[in-house]
């Protein structure tokens, strides 16, 4: 059964609907997941400074990072999404949603009509403003819930997305919320998003990865994106060579179980030794999965961060040994 939200429409993002077949797009590769926003005509109530949707964002609405969003009749999105995932092309849905009054009723009606009408699993990146909320959309059938803090220290936070943006947001609400998640869908299917290069040190970095795994949170790792038109828009994306390390060091603790206190770091907060001897770091780096995009299963977000003509930050592909050698480099 459809419930239409209220609109009607559902945003896709332009690889995804290449995917759904509901646009032609050339795509070096392809997603494996199905990323998709409710659809709402305005902005969002909140004001980040990194995003494009922002409530004071001068930036092109049809944006979220650097990816264009076009909407979409409901019908065909989940026409296109079921067909895509009977043929293997889709393996998750996750769905995103900015903050304006009927955001969880969309969502609900949104998630609903893909679990009644297709069986591939569904993420949800939104910020619940209760826990019965968060309770609602398990029982709509949610198997992952994100709820994005983005910055790794309360001090980054306020700056970027809290008390000096506006009311919207709370860092502390923020980790009630997580710990409530977590209470709900459990340890690990709970997931918040780190973007790396606001201000933050490494060590800053690694100690909030490690404090989110100490809750049963999965911690998901982007680049800061500069976007034309919003506050962020003249920053300049981190160094390559500090997010590698931040991506090693998110890796060994949230998949090898070392600790943020099994590091060392130099006067500058930089990561000089991950705690971990020579060849089995070696070991690790050679599989080129800690430098592999990070978030839900199946999500590869392609060039979320970045050109396809590089420099890539996340990779969303199994990554080639000449690529191995030239991040052994980075690093």
């Amino acid at each position: 059964m459809l419930l239409k939200s209220s609109s009607g429409q559902i945003r896709v993002s332009t690889g995804t609907a290449a995917v759904l077949g509901l646009q032609k797009t050339k795509l070096n590769t392809e997603p494996t997941t199905a990323y998709l926003m409710t659809y709402f005509s305005g902005k969002c109530s909140a004001n980040c400074a990194f995003c494009p949707q922002a409530q004071l964002s001068r930036s092109n609405i049809a944006l979220l990072s650097r990816v264009s969003w076009p909407s979409f009749p409901e019908e065909a999105v989940l026409a296109g999404l079921n067909s895509s995932f009977r043929a293997k092309k889709i393996k998750r849905v996750c769905i995103q949603a900015l903050n304006y009054p009927t955001f969880f009723i969309d969502l609900q009606k949104i998630t609903q009509s893909i679990k009644d009408n297709c069986s591939i699993p569904v993420s949800v990146s939104c910020q619940p403003k209760s826990k019965q909320e968060i309770e609602y959309l398990k029982k709509c059938g949610v198997d992952i819930l994100s709820i994005a803090v983005d910055a790794a220290t309360e001090e980054l936070f306020e700056k970027i997305k809290g008390k000096e943006r506006g009311p919207e947001y709370s860092w502390k609400k923020m980790f009630s919320r997580l710990k409530e998640a977590v209470d709900v869908f459990g340890d690990g299917n709970v997931v918040t998003h780190l973007i790396v290069g606001l201000g933050e040190s490494e060590r800053d970095a690694v100690e909030m990865i490690q404090s989110c795994r100490d809750m049963g949170v999965l911690p998901a790792l982007f680049a800061f994106t500069p976007i034309i038109g919003t506050t962020l828009e003249k920053k300049l994306p981190p160094k390559l060579e500090g997010y590698r390390r931040i991506q090693l060091a998110r890796y060994l603790i949230v998949k090898s179980n070392l600790k943020a206190e099994d590091f060392r770091f130099n006067v500058k907060g930089e990561i000089t030794s991950f705690g971990l001897l020579t060849k089995p770091l070696e070991k690790i780096i050679e599989t080129g999965n800690p430098f592999r995009t990070s978030g839900c299963p199946d999500c590869n977000r392609p060039y979320y961060n970045e050109k396809p003509s590089g420099p890539i930050y996340n990779y969303p592909y199994n990554i080639t040994k000449e690529e191995i050698e030239k991040i052994k480099k980075q690093l």
